[in-house]
């Protein structure tokens, strides 16, 4: 699209979103041991290999060349802004849940999103190779799940399902961490277990397919959640990014898949 010829199509952006997504996930799905080449990035956990970089390359060249005036802005790369702008801006997490790729768990994925000049989120994709899973929305079209040849339309967890689980995750920092884990019993309220599988990306799409009943974490970056978000949105359910209104949920409202703790006080989790 050359620039201000107006807001794309939804399903436009995401065929593109599709296709960069699959280009990261196939430099993943080459890992080895000996390609790693990781390295800590300065807080204890926090580390980037070989394959966060080449696959946001990956993904850079897909965008680039078949949206040519669309910024990017990513995790492991500078941020890419044409000189005339179209409006549509790419956040990319080459590799969400490094930790995991390094020690070939398998819950990592790449991360491509698309949001306007409005901050609307339009599309986004979360595409994990290790689980054969391709997680999908645009914005007024549902959520689906791609996985080993089937598809099929998300619609979130049943509120009715006893025995409910909450996905979280901790910072990097020891002392925010700290506090995080004082904060526990009061964040596991209304529930009867916890699991944290080290990917924000895959939580989110993890509550829209049922999986998870709730997703709460403190201090996520934008590349983390864009997709995912969209992607539980899109699924019918309640989602508070970081930066909008810090409110609780209605007890009526679907609990659902939230990226700042509206659980706890602020001071807490």
């Amino acid at each position: 699209m050359s620039p201000g010829a107006g807001t794309p199509d939804p399903l436009e952006l995401l065929d593109v979103a599709r296709q960069a997504a699959a280009a990261g996930a196939a430099v993943l799905a080459k890992r080895s041991e000996d390609g790693l080449n990781a390295v800590n990035k300065g807080a204890s956990g926090d580390w980037v290999t070989s394959y966060d970089t080449e696959a946001e390359y990956a993904v850079r060249e897909v965008i680039n060349k078949l949206r040519p005036f669309d910024a990017i802005t990513g995790e492991e790369l500078e941020a890419s802004v044409p000189a005339e702008p179209s409006g549509i801006r790419w956040s990319v997490d080459p590799l969400d849940g490094t930790t995991n790729f390094i020690r070939n768990i398998p819950f990592y994925a790449t991360s491509v999103a698309a949001v306007n000049n409005d901050g609307v989120w339009l599309a986004g994709v979360v595409h994990a190779p290790a689980l054969v899973r391709v997680y999908w929305a645009a914005r007024g079209h549902g959520a689906w799940l791609a996985e080993r040849g089937s598809l099929r339309q998300l619609s979130g967890p049943d509120p009715q399902r006893a025995g409910r689980l909450l996905g979280t995750g901790f910072s990097y920092e020891e002392g925010i961490r700290t506090e995080q884990y004082a904060s526990l019993a009061d964040l596991m309220d209304g529930f009867a277990d916890l699991r944290r599988l080290g990917s924000a990306a895959l939580d989110l799409c993890m509550v829209a397919d049922g999986t998870l009943d709730a997703y709460v974490e403190r201090g996520l970056n934008e590349h983390d959640f864009a997709a995912g978000a969209l992607i539980a949105e899109e699924a019918g359910l309640a989602v508070r990014r970081p930066g909008t209104p810090d409110r609780r949920m209605d007890d009526d409202e679907r609990l659902a898949a939230v990226t700042t703790a509206w659980l706890v006080p602020p001071s807490g989790f």
